[in-house]
């Protein structure tokens, strides 16, 4: 059996701010805070003649109700109950909880310490899910959830006269966030867990001088953890990054290209033989994003992002029996991006109190917020139809850019998820070697095989209301196959035994409200709902092409930003 994943590479680029220019300063400096709002405190700008410290964070909880749908059998659940045809993760109410930390010192306007800790995040209370042990976060407390107390981020800032150079434990993100994210950039919908980050070496300059917009930067990655390598489990990933940006105000547009080589080592057999998975895989990414006032109408912005990548290389971590025998590499050939346009209306109030710092431009009023917001995205992953071809083509985007509640986040999650972990249960077990790719196989929740269009909109009758709704329509770019099957029945058919032909995912709605209150001493209360239901379509119907009845959630969140 040979099952497939995509590559995803940690992209790094730091910035270094140029001064505005006249001509920029027709867009807020932050757009992203009038579409959406995160509550968040400000951090410290430095000063050269001050040392300066501030711990912000977050202290969350959210209680998430669903409905059941069906999935894969594991080999042991069928030993139990002989004959069943589908399961479901056994999960329908629950609590989930973490405390984000982040401190910063700042030594002058030259040196600057940064740290992250996370704290109680993936331990669940409530009902816990079962048989889903291969997805990164599986919601049952136990296998590799445990990110209880974690130290994600140590790096130091030194601006020296030529650029500067960051060392440490750092975050990796990019664009978008397709392949390359952090794990702290607040979406619309859904939360973020996780993030991508390397023990590195940057440095960044800008080679026309202080005022140039062109920024070159180089790293050196030792992988920490991202959703294909965990240091701490002996993926060792080795990757070096060159990138290069225009930025002007809000304006960028950038390319960057990665090299990574990866190997893990392994064991096999009741003799304990020892063998190496090894990837080798490069990458080039585009990426912008652009800011502009309607004309007749300053306080209305229209503002876009786009992002594209392609990954090649070769592993032997994805292989066909006949390549293995012939000691052969499968080729990795994967490309995938996203599009997406929006329109904001800047409202003021010299008498509202806002959850953040308004905008600093000499038009602001005390209260300056988007008070309407309309987006749409268009999304791309390239699919994989055969698992036993010779060239792996599924791309999956990083679980951090999310794409509504249900369809991406959970029902093909969990269905990747439970694949895969039937697929290693101990009762399909031969005493040798793994499956080739088995581990691979999760999405996480990441958008992968799959073409979507996503629309939102944000409506704040108050700067700190949001009133928020949107859809995903989607469909599978190739046969949606699942390799499980393939292996254990010979069929190629859907996770449900369905026709893998049929490509339409469905249409999935989604709502919900979010307030900010601000308390004393730079706290921010938050209180929010958010609801999803999915209406499926044909890639997900069973062998005798019923969909399942639509799956749904309802979330309720309450939280601290600090």
């Amino acid at each position: 059996m040979r099952l497939k994943h995509t590559f995803p590479i940690a992209a790094a680029v730091v910035a270094i701010t140029a001064p505005a220019h006249a001509e920029d300063e027709l867009v807020p400096d932050n757009i992203g805070a009038l579409v959406l709002d995160s509550g968040r405190a400000p951090l410290p700008k430095p000063d050269p003649d001050e040392v300066r410290f501030a711990a912000h964070g977050e202290a969350q909880l959210r209680g998430q109700v669903e409905r059941s749908f069906p999935l894969d059998v594991a080999a042991s659940t069928l030993d139990k109950h002989p004959g069943a045809y589908a399961d479901s993760i056994g999960q329908n109410a629950f609590v989930t909880s973490w405390v984000r930390v982040t401190p910063k010192l700042l030594i002058g306007d030259k040196l600057a310490v940064t740290a992250q800790i996370d704290l109680m995040q993936g331990y669940v209370f409530g009902d816990t899910a079962h048989d889903v042990s291969a997805d990164a976060y599986p919601r049952d407390n136990g296998g590799n959830a445990g990110n209880y107390a974690a130290l994600r981020w140590l790096y130091l800032d030194w601006r020296t006269p030529y650029g500067l150079l960051r060392v440490g434990q750092q975050p990796n993100h990019w664009g978008m966030g397709l392949l390359a994210n952090d794990g702290d950039h607040p979406s619309l919908f859904g939360d973020y867990r996780g993030g991508a980050m390397a023990e590195r070496i940057l440095f960044g300059t800008k080679p026309g001088g202080e005022h140039s917009p062109f920024t070159i930067a180089v790293a050196g990655d030792l992988v920490y953890r991202d959703w294909q390598a965990r240091l701490s489990r002996g993926d060792i990933a080795w990757q070096g990054v060159l990138a290069a940006y225009y930025e002007k105000g809000y304006d960028q547009l950038g390319i960057f290209s990665v090299l990574r080589s990866q190997s893990t080592s392994k064991q096999s057999g009741y003799d304990f033989n020892p063998y190496t998975d090894n990837l080798n895989v490069g990458i080039v990414d585009v990426a912008g994003k652009f800011a502009r006032p309607v004309p007749g109408s300053p306080s209305t912005f229209i503002f876009g992002a786009a992002e594209v990548a392609v990954v090649a290389g070769s592993t032997n971590m994805l292989r066909s029996p006949d390549q293995a025998a012939a000691g052969a590499d499968s080729h990795i050939s994967q490309y995938g991006g996203a599009v997406s346009l929006g329109v904001v209306r800047e409202a003021h109030c010299s008498k509202c109190t806002l959850s953040r710092s308004p905008i600093d431009r000499p038009d602001a009023q005390a209260g300056t917020w988007g008070s309407f917001v309309a987006n749409i995205e268009l999304g791309y992953a390239s699919g994989d139809a055969d698992p036993y071809a010779d060239t792996t083509h599924r791309f999956t985007f990083d679980p951090n850019h999310k794409v509504g509640l249900v369809l991406f986040d959970e029902v093909l999650r969990w269905q990747t998820a439970r694949a895969s972990t039937a697929a290693q249960d101990p009762l399909l077990a031969n005493g040798n070697r793994p499956t080739p790719g088995v581990n691979l196989l999760p999405s996480n929740g990441g958008v992968f095989g799959a073409q979507y269009i996503y629309p939102t909109i944000i409506m704040r009758p108050l700067p700190t209301l949001d009133l928020k709704a949107g859809a995903v329509i989607a469909q599978t770019t190739a046969d949606n196959v699942d390799p499980y099957r393939v292996a254990t029945q010979g069929a190629y058919v859907n996770y449900l035994g369905g026709d893998a032909r049929r490509h339409d995912l469905g249409i999935e709605l989604d709502g919900g409200a979010e307030y900010r209150m601000k308390l004393d001493r730079g706290l921010t209360l938050q209180l929010g709902a958010q609801a999803g239901i999915l209406f499926p379509g044909g890639a997900l119907a069973d062998a005798s092409g019923h969909t399942m009845k639509a799956p749904w959630l309802t979330a309720g969140r309450v939280g601290l930003q600090y």
